[in-house]
């Protein structure tokens, strides 16, 4: 398993490797020690899967707040997303910057979003599945998101506007500009 920091260095991708033969493959995609000599340490407590049937189906960006913020790891088990994290961390060198990287079931490539951050993904591929773990249950009251296509974040969508496929609640998020310091960098 390879793991790499990204541009934004809090946020790492995963490559597993994958032992093929005539029956398929078999890859290891979480291993609590490789993941803690990358100073991945969360404990997982939530397995989530969710299916986008047409591509260009835009979920995100979501995050949540404390007491329940979230670390997110994911992958795709079908189909391919453009995965992107944005940094809300105040005071970050990196803040409202963002890292977007494919992820293929193919490829079987992850991305370990930290807490702090927004995370969102747009689909490549029809009936796209994507799994990811949380590091917090799902908590409502705290539970909020960001813009998909704020101008000031520079996401370079494969979708229009006109184009994505998004629900009414990811349509009316606020602005990065309008967002309250939820996080601060440490």
């Amino acid at each position: 398993m390879q793991i790499t920091e990204t541009r934004i260095p809090a946020v790492k991708q995963i490559v597993p490797k994958k032992h093929g033969d005539a029956r398929g493959y078999f890859m290891e995609t979480f291993s609590a020690p490789i993941f803690a000599a990358a100073g991945i340490t969360e404990s997982w407590v939530q397995d989530n899967q969710s299916l986008s049937g047409p591509k260009g189906t835009v979920r995100g960006l979501h995050f949540q707040i404390a007491p329940a913020a979230q670390a997110k790891l994911i992958r795709v088990i079908q189909g391919a997303i453009l995965d992107v994290a944005v940094d809300l961390r105040h005071g970050s060198p990196t803040f409202g910057q963002h890292v977007a990287v494919e992820l293929t079931a193919d490829g079987g490539e992850q991305l370990y979003v930290p807490a702090g951050f927004a995370h969102g993904f747009c689909t490549l591929a029809p009936d796209t599945a994507v799994a990811y773990k949380v590091s917090h249950v799902y908590a409502p009251a705290q539970d909020k998101g960001l813009r998909w296509n704020d101008p000031a974040l520079g996401i370079d969508w494969p979708v229009t506007e006109a184009e994505a496929l998004l629900s009414a609640k990811d349509r009316q998020q606020p602005l990065l500009a309008d967002l309250p310091a939820y996080f601060t960098y440490a």
